[in-house]
């Protein structure tokens, strides 16, 4: 366990954050580069539309559902040491996907695969906060630390066709496995140890469980409603189940000393506007990769390679842009960043309307190059301002927060798009497999749909950072100040 803080010199700082970016890239790039092999694990595996939305989504709801907890848990028992079991997790869920015989084993790698990311993401963040005090450097180090899921995003489709094409799906996650363990001997020797925050009172299990079944029963009613009907009893249970999960998840939160998550955080508008700012991006664009590579190969016929090269302009233009952001919010602030990447990416992706049928990528390259530079000049100053808003203590359970409300928009964002995009198909028609014209026209259609969703949240976030700011200024500057000044204004801190 961590106990002392160990300062590293100014190399090993930054050979630190390189290792704590490659866990975030291993998280990220998990998502992107299944969303290219999903049509080839759907012919193969016999795997309909519900079952490849759960593909994605396994992962990324454990993911969401347990990093609050993972979060909590490092704050107490060791920043460095969590993370090295997080990627040893995440390398053995990848092991067991990859070697999978059918969808329901596959299914449970990929829940074993995202109980790595759950324990590794918060207290990347929360060692990146601790061993740079400067602001500056701090939002310089979130960036580059940002920019590794850009570069997921950016690699990941590609690179998924890639192994498709030449070694099988499997590889897809078998890659993970030598990448984890080297993410693991690098870890042990450069990360170095984070003060520790001991608990003065047992882990909160019952806030856990709550918020855990709480997500996961929303998520359920979504992905399986077009399957069993939205009036089905069932369905209708599951979202009863989330709401009242929900329900007492806030008031056991309230009501406990030393919460899982402080609801309290929550009256800090800052901290509130870039948690949700963040979980609108994810649902908006994670989400959308998904169903554009399935347009490229379901509809236009092109091969996961093809599809991949369609959609990397996306991540292409998030990973240059995210340093850059970062740089910006040392300089200026995170309010005009975080506004101006919101409103390119909204419009840009009202843009995509324009797709049809037979749309050839140099079309619409660069409204794809748009939407991605702007969710990577919006996320850093996101993840800057959530973090400033709490005071060091916090810090784990504020990063956990906020990469939750990420991950559980991503969750949202495949599974309700998912029903927009095949609401028309024919059930015979939603998994794998080149679509005949007419079906084509049809997902073209609930594509619309999605964009339309998807362009008109972005707006609406971009908007509500705008009313943010003209309330009141001051709450945007706290993430660009000194760590100090911004914890004493944080509601945490009173």
């Amino acid at each position: 366990m961590d106990t002392k803080n160990t300062e590293p010199t100014s190399r090993g700082a930054w050979l630190a954050v390189a290792v704590l970016a490659g866990g975030l890239f291993a998280a990220v790039v998990s998502t992107t580069v299944v969303s290219v092999a999903l049509p080839t694990i759907g012919r193969e595996l016999h795997a309909g539309a519900t079952q490849s939305a759960w593909i994605v989504d396994a992962y990324v709801l454990v993911y969401a559902s347990l990093l609050v907890a993972g979060g909590v848990i490092g704050d107490r028992r060791g920043r460095k040491g969590l993370f090295l079991i997080g990627v040893a997790t995440f390398g053995l869920g990848a092991l067991v996907t990859g070697v999978a015989p059918n969808t329901g084993v596959l299914l449970i790698g990929r829940v074993v695969q995202g109980l790595g990311p759950a324990l590794l993401v918060p207290g990347s963040l929360t060692i990146i906060r601790a061993i740079f005090e400067e602001p500056g450097k701090r939002a310089t180090a979130i960036g580059l630390w940002s920019t590794s899921s850009g570069l997921a995003l950016a690699v990941g489709p590609a690179l998924g066709g890639v192994i498709v094409n030449g070694l099988g799906w499997r590889w897809v996650f078998l890659v993970n496995v030598p990448f984890s363990a080297l993410l693991v001997v690098l870890g042990a020797r450069l990360i170095p140890r984070v003060e520790r925050n001991p608990a003065t009172s047992r882990f909160d299990w019952a806030g856990a469980v709550l918020s855990t079944l709480s997500m996961a029963a929303v998520a359920f009613g979504i992905i399986e409603g077009p399957e069993w009907g939205w009036a089905s009893p069932r369905i209708l249970a599951a979202f009863a189940a989330g709401l009242v999960a929900l329900g007492l998840f806030v008031g056991w939160e309230l009501r406990r000393p030393e919460p899982l998550v402080d609801i309290k955080l929550f009256r800090h508008s800052a901290f509130t506007v870039a948690n949700v700012a963040a979980m609108i991006v994810f649902f908006a664009f994670v989400g959308a990769i998904v169903y554009f590579s399935a347009y490229f190969q379901n509809v236009q016929g092109h091969s996961p390679i093809e599809a991949g090269l369609d959609v990397s302009a996306i991540g292409v233009a998030f990973a240059l842009a995210a340093p850059l952001s970062g740089r910006m919010v040392a300089r200026i602030g995170p309010f005009w960043p975080m506004f101006a990447g919101l409103a390119v990416s909204g419009v840009a992706t009202l843009g995509l309307l324009r797709l049809g049928p037979n749309t050839g990528i140099g079309a619409i390259w660069w409204d794809f190059a748009l939407v991605g530079g702007g969710v990577g000049l919006s996320l850093t100053p996101m993840t800057t301002t959530a973090i400033a808003s709490v005071e060091a203590s916090r810090a784990g359970m504020a990063s956990a927060v906020h990469n939750a409300l990420r991950q559980l928009g991503q969750v949202l964002g495949v599974a309700i798009l998912g029903v927009l995009v095949y609401a028309k198909l024919p059930h015979s028609h939603k998994g794998g497999g080149r679509l005949a014209p007419h079906t084509g026209d049809l997902f073209v259609t609930g594509l619309h749909h999605a964009i339309w969703v998807c362009g008109c949240v972005l707006l609406a976030a971009a908007a509500m950072v705008a009313l943010l700011a003209a309330s009141s200024r001051k709450p945007m500057a706290g993430a660009a100040r000194p760590s100090g000044e911004a914890t004493r204004a944080a509601p945490a801190s009173r």
